[in-house]
């Protein structure tokens, strides 16, 4: 019998962010984090010291489900990251370097987490408030007449993603690929609610992403041998479908709602196959031309459905099953009972498409909002991360639909939110000061820290040592290269803006990211014709980065209110 040990008592710490300890692991993370963002970002490689799959990554998807960490306070804050992602599914990076910078500014100040968490909820109002107003300088409306914005919209997705690893010509490809699946999955007749169908990523690695394509319908993969099989015969305008998501392969354990009923003495094996071989034979009798099962089929139920040239096509998965329930309009049957002939579905057309090595039977839909986009790549890994990016890419749209508007990406939103802070809080303190009750001196030191914050964000942009400016116009994010030339004027240094708006051949003064500056009211309103104009925007998700900016304030807020930190270390 082993010893029994006495219970230990909780370690209790008070006031954790004084911590040198906290500091220095908050700001690993935020190095981590900071070092993945925006299209220069620095890959990650995570693995496990005992062995496993390697991750190549700078997402934060991926990024934050493998990397492991111990203190509760980071255990706050990429938990807040994670579950901003699963809603949103972008702006996870920006999330957190926001929220660090934020903890690491506040904690500078001395202040009380009372008065700080008090104006930073003030000053995210001011930010959420603005954002979504009519006069607001980084958000544009999205036309559906056009696919001009959101072309730019999956173009910024994907090249802000560099372990996908393509180049120019291949980011304009997938990123018309991504517009048309989505395009598809909207339903012709809409009424009040629309109800958005599916686009279902199919893997084809080791082949050129140029090769990738959108297909409507379902694309299933089979084997080469079973394509020898012959196809049914179309007797009518369709092919008559039933799905099965409970098992045909005569395993007791798994005989669905159904119940098998036998006699004494009779094999339980045989009488399961002589129901399998019954429920084949009203298959046949109901005219089924194509029979998809979720699972397995007994080998002598499919010989039985073949001769009488009814196709069946079993394995399918979980994942597929919704999926064609839609396409087919089929109800899916879960007993191995009599089979209602409402259960049936239909398909247009089924044919066979071969691409690059593998084999497919293809599912054309007579209308259905679901289509399958087969996605190329060069290796697994480079796949991988390119399958998250369109599945970002494709919940951004759906976003967008619901919010129809966009904000300008590049750092271009958080210096001009910045600048709009402060001076708003330079030029009319009064209005907070009365909401707060607190200090001028205080709403200037956490201002000032807010906006810092913001800047410094964009700050991470830049991954190669390069000056960071912005202008005192807009209020836009503007780099020149490190190896710039140190004399000459900022024109001749500059091109264009971080989102691509404005170009350095405007008349614009400009000022370095992190040198005082006297407040500024950035211009209000944004010239339709300039953004009619750029054709090449880099834009970001409005509804994915106000709800990653509330997360940031959020979970600062809630950290920099932690007084104690009790763990049970039994």
């Amino acid at each position: 019998m082993s010893r029994l040990e006495a219970k230990k008592p909780s370690l209790c710490k008070s006031e954790p962010l004084t911590s040198e300890r906290v500091r220095t692991t908050l700001s690993a993370l935020k190095g981590i984090v900071a070092s993945c963002y925006g299209p220069s970002g620095r890959l990650k490689q995570l693995h496990n010291g005992l062995g496993g799959s390697v991750c190549t990554t700078s997402q934060s998807s991926a990024l934050l489900a493998n990397l492991s960490v111990s203190h509760p306070i980071l255990k706050i804050l990429t938990t807040s990251v994670q579950n901003h992602v699963s809603c949103f599914s972008d702006c996870g990076l920006f999330a957190a370097i926001l929220c660090c910078n934020l903890i690491e500014n506040v904690q500078r100040l001395g202040l009380t987490p009372t008065t700080a968490i008090k104006l930073n909820k003030h000053l995210l109002s001011l930010c959420t408030s603005y954002l979504k107003s009519e006069v607001c300088g980084c958000r544009i409306p999205v036309d559906f007449s056009s696919t001009q914005i959101l072309l730019c919209l999956v173009r910024s997705v994907l090249t802000s993603k560099p372990a996908c690893m393509l180049t120019r010509k291949e980011v304009d490809h997938v990123s018309t690929l991504i517009l048309r699946a989505f395009l598809l999955t909207i339903p012709e007749n809409t009424g009040d609610h629309i109800i958005l169908g599916n686009s279902i990523i199919v893997p084809l690695k080791g082949q050129r992403v140029v090769d990738s394509t959108v297909l409507p319908g379902i694309l299933i993969e089979m084997p080469e041998v079973r394509l020898m099989n012959i196809l049914p015969v179309k007797k009518s305008d369709s092919f008559k479908v039933a799905l099965f998501r409970v098992s045909l392969s005569g395993d007791l354990s798994d005989t669905g709602e159904g119940s098998v009923v036998v006699n004494y003495g009779v094999s339980l094996e045989n009488a399961v196959l002589d129901q399998l071989l019954n429920l084949g034979r009203q298959l046949v009798s109901d005219h089924v031309n194509l029979v998809l099962c979720q699972k397995v089929i007994h080998p002598s139920l499919k010989q039985f459905l073949g001769e009488h040239r009814v196709l069946a096509i079993d394995r399918v998965g979980a994942a597929l099953m919704e999926p064609l329930s839609k396409v087919t309009g089929t109800q899916p049957i879960g007993s191995l009972g009599s089979v209602s002939p409402s259960s049936y579905g239909n398909v247009k057309d089924l044919c066979t498409e071969k691409f690059g090595f593998k084999w497919f039977f293809h599912l054309i839909p007579n209308e259905a909002t679901v289509c399958s986009l087969l996605l190329c790549n060069r290796n697994g890994t480079a796949w991988d991360e390119l399958k998250l990016t369109c599945q970002t890419a494709l919940h951004v749209l759906q976003l967008t639909i619901k919010e129809p508007c966009v904000l300008l990406g590049g750092g271009c939103t958080e210096t001009h939110l910045a600048a709009y802070i402060r001076h708003k809080t330079f030029n009319d303190p009064e209005s907070i000061l009365k909401d707060c009750g607190c200090t001028p001196t205080e709403l200037q030191l956490i201002a000032e820290a807010f906006c810092s914050a913001l800047e410094s964000l964009t700050g991470s942009l830049e991954h190669d040592g390069g000056e960071i400016l912005t202008d005192m116009k807009y209020g836009h994010f503007w780099s020149v290269q490190a190896d710039s030339p140190s004399v000459g004027s900022w024109p001749d240094l500059l091109t264009r803006c971080g989102c691509g708006l404005h170009n350095s051949l405007e008349e614009l003064s400009w000022s370095f990211l992190k040198t005082a500056r006297h407040p500024f009211a950035p211009l209000p309103c944004l010239p339709h014709e300039a953004v009619g104009s750029a054709n090449n925007l880099t834009l970001d998700c409005f509804t994915a980065k106000l709800s990653g900016l509330q997360v940031a304030v959020e979970t600062a807020n809630l950290i920099l209110d932690l007084s104690y930190v009790i763990e049970d270390k039994n």
